[in-house]
C-alpha cells in the first residue's frame, strides 16, 4: 500500500520543480517592457494603446466586454452549425437553451458540458468556438491575475497595467506554445489529431464499427494547461482517445496544475517576497494533501456493503480493491484519487472516472474543493481566491491583537472587507441559492437517476461546480434541459465575474495605497503561523457556508452505509 503515497509524493515533487521555472516565466511575461512583432500586430489588429494605464475599472470593463463579445460570437456559431463546413455526420445546430449553456460554460473557464461532445458539435465548431473559448477563458483568468498581483506590488498608483497587453503576452508567450508542445506530446501518445470526423474498424468479433475522431490532441492540451476540463467526448479524460496511456494521465494532472501552483512563485517574484509565494503555495498543498489523503482513503476501503455481499475489495499486486465502481482499471484507485483531487483543487473539471460512483466520503472531497474554490484553483483566478482569504485572515488576525490590518505593507480598511465579503459570500450565495430553487422547481426532480441524499448531492455538485467555474459533474443528472441550461448559465457567469471584479477593485484600492514600513506590532505573512492560520480560516469560513448542504446530502449517505453495514 505504500506504493500509491510514492505515486503521490513523486508527482508532487515534480509539480513542486516545475512551479519554479513556469512562475518565472509568468513573472517576466507580467513585468516585461518588450512587445515581439506578433504582439505588436495583436495590437493593431485589435485596434487597442498598448500604452495605455488602466486603473482597475478600466481594466475590468474591457475583460467584461471582450468576453461578452466573445460569448456572442460563440453563440451564433452554435446556432449556425449546421450550415458550416467540416460538417460531414450532418449534425444540427443547438438549441437556444443549450448554445447559452455551452458559451457561458466555455467563457468563463467552467467548460460544464449538458451535451456529448461527439454527437452534438462538429469538427469546425469543436475548433472554432470550444478550443477558442477554453483559450479565452483561461488567457483571461491569467491576464487578470497579473492584473491582481500588479495592484497589491504598486504603491500610490491607480495603475494596474493594460488589460490588451496582459490577454496578448499571456495568449503568444504562455499558453499558445505550451499547448503546442504538449499537444505534440499527446499525439505521439496516440491521441488523434485529424479533420477526419470517423473512421472504421473491425472489432475482434468480425463486426464493423465507427469510432468518431477529430482534432482530440490540440484540444486536450489547452484542455488541461487552462484548467478548462471539457472533454472531446462524453467519456472526457476517461475516454481512451483523450487519455490513451498512464502518462498522458499524469501529464494531464500536472498539465491542469501547472499554472496554478506557478502563480503562487510568479506573486512571490513580483512583489520581491519570494518567502510569500511559497507560504501560499505551502497553504494550498497542505489542503491539497488533505483532501487527497480523505478521498484515495475512502475509495481504497471501498464499502462494508460489498464486503458483506462477498465481494473482495483488498489491495494486492494484482488487483487495485476498494471501490472500482465507475473508474478504468487501467488507472485504479490511486490514480483516480489524484486526477479527482487534482480536477477539483484546480478547478478544471476533466475526469477520467465517473464522480457519481464515489463513496460518500471520497465524493466530499470534490464538492469541498470546489465549494473552497482556493486550493490552487483555476488559471490565475485561484490566486485571486486565495489572496481574498490572506486578506480576510489578516483582518481577523488584527482584530484580535487590537490593531489595524497589514498585508503586504498595506492598511486593510473598511473598503476593501466589504470587497473581499461581497466576492467570499457570492459563491455559497449562487451555489445554494441556485440548488434550492432546483428543489422547488416542478420538473427538475424528473432529470434526477437518484433520489433522496444522493439526488441532492448531484444538484448541489451540479451548481457548485457551475459556481466554481470546473465544470466536472456527479453525472446522475440530465442537465440538458432549459431550466438547468439556463440556471447553471447564470451560476457559471455569477461565479466568474462577481466574484473577479470586486477583487480587481481590491487590487486598485491596495495600488493608491502608501507602502508603510512593517513596525513592531505588525503581524509577519510570511510565515509557518501565518499559513496555518491561512488554512485554518479557509476550511472554517468555507466549512461553516457549507456544512449544512453537506450534511443533507454526502454525510446522510455515509451514514446510511454505516447503518446498512450494520444490519447487512
Amino acid at each position: 500500500m505504500w506504493l500509491p503515497w510514492m505515486e503521490f509524493a513523486a508527482v508532487l515533487a515534480v509539480l513542486t520543480l516545475l512551479a519554479i521555472p513556469m512562475g518565472q516565466w509568468l513573472a517576466r511575461c507580467f513585468t516585461s517592457d518588450h512587445h515581439t512583432w506578433l504582439e505588436r500586430l495583436s495590437y493593431r489588429a485589435l485596434g487597442v494603446n498598448p500604452g495605455e494605464h488602466m486603473g482597475w475599472q478600466r481594466y475590468g470593463a474591457a475583460l467584461l466586454l471582450s468576453n461578452a463579445a466573445m460569448m456572442l460570437l460563440g453563440y451564433l456559431i452554435l446556432r449556425l452549425q449546421g450550415w458550416l463546413p467540416l460538417n460531414p455526420l450532418q449534425i444540427a445546430a443547438q438549441a437556444p437553451d443549450l448554445a447559452f449553456n455551452t458559451v457561458a460554460s466555455f467563457v468563463t473557464n467552467t467548460n460544464w458540458q449538458a451535451y456529448a461532445g461527439e454527437s452534438s458539435l462538429t469538427n469546425a465548431t469543436q475548433m472554432a468556438v470550444i478550443t477558442f473559448l477554453m483559450f479565452a477563458g483561461a488567457t483571461t483568468g491569467v491576464a487578470a491575475g497579473a492584473g491582481f498581483v500588479r495592484g497589491l506590488a504598486r504603491s500610490s498608483s491607480k495603475d494596474i497595467g493594460n488589460y490588451w497587453v496582459d490577454y496578448v503576452r499571456v495568449f503568444w508567450r504562455v499558453l499558445l506554445p505550451l499547448s503546442f508542445v504538449l499537444a505534440l506530446v499527446y499525439v505521439w501518445q496516440g491521441i488523434p489529431q485529424t479533420l477526419h470526423a470517423e473512421t472504421w474498424a473491425t472489432t475482434l468479433e468480425g463486426a464493423r464499427q465507427q469510432l468518431l475522431t477529430g482534432p482530440v490532441a490540440s484540444l486536450e492540451s489547452i484542455k488541461h494547461l487552462g484548467t478548462n476540463g471539457g472533454g472531446f467526448f462524453n467519456a472526457n479524460a476517461a475516454h481512451p482517445f483523450e487519455n490513451p496511456t498512464p502518462l498522458t494521465n499524469v501529464l494531464h494532472i500536472l498539465g491542469m496544475m501547472l499554472i496554478p501552483a506557478s502563480m503562487t512563485y510568479a506573486f512571490g517574484s513580483m512583489l520581491l517576497r519570494r518567502r510569500q509565494g511559497w507560504v501560499l503555495y505551502g497553504a494550498c498543498m497542505a489542503m491539497f494533501i488533505g483532501f487527497l489523503s480523505l478521498v484515495f482513503v475512502a475509495e481504497q476501503q471501498g464499502s462494508g456493503l460489498l464486503v458483506h455481499a462477498g465481494a473482495d475489495q483488498q489491495w494486492s499486486l494484482t488487483q487495485s480493491g476498494g471501490n472500482m465502481e465507475g473508474k478504468e482499471l487501467r488507472f485504479g484507485i490511486a490514480d483516480t484519487s489524484l486526477f479527482v483531487t487534482a480536477t477539483t483543487a484546480a478547478t478544471t473539471g476533466s475526469v477520467d472516472a465517473m464522480h457519481d460512483s464515489l463513496t460518500p466520503l471520497g465524493g466530499i472531497t470534490p464538492l469541498a474543493l470546489m465549494m473552497l474554490n482556493c486550493v490552487f484553483g483555476g488559471d490565475g483566478v485561484g490566486l485571486i481566491n486565495l489572496i481574498q482569504y490572506a486578506i480576510l485572515t489578516v483582518f481577523l488576525a488584527g482584530m484580535m491583537i487590537g490593531r489595524t490590518p497589514e498585508f503586504l505593507g498595506k492598511k486593510i480598511e473598511v473598503r476593501e472587507i466589504k470587497l473581499v465579503m461581497l466576492s467570499v459570500l457570492a459563491q455559497p450565495a449562487s451555489m445554494l441559492g441556485f440548488t434550492a430553487l432546483a428543489l422547488l422547481w416542478p420538473d427538475a426532480s424528473a432529470s434526477l437517476n437518484n433520489h433522496g441524499p444522493h439526488g441532492f448531492s448531484e444538484i448541489l455538485y451540479a451548481y457548485a461546480s457551475a459556481t466554481a467555474n470546473n465544470g466536472s459533474a456527479f453525472a446522475g443528472l440530465n442537465a440538458n434541459t432549459p431550466f438547468f441550461n439556463v440556471t447553471l448559465g447564470l451560476a457559471m457567469i455569477v461565479g466568474r465575474f462577481l466574484t473577479l471584479l470586486p477583487m480587481l477593485a481590491v487590487a486598485g484600492s491596495m495600488a493608491a495605497k502608501t507602502t508603510v514600513p512593517a513596525g513592531p506590532g505588525t503581524f509577519p505573512t510570511a510565515s509557518p503561523l501565518f499559513m496555518g492560520l491561512l488554512v485554518f480560516v479557509v476550511l472554517v469560513v468555507g466549512g461553516l457556508t457549507f456544512l449544512p448542504a453537506l450534511a443533507l446530502g454526502p454525510i446522510v449517505e455515509h451514514l446510511q452505509m454505516l447503518v446498512g453495514q450494520l444490519y447487512a
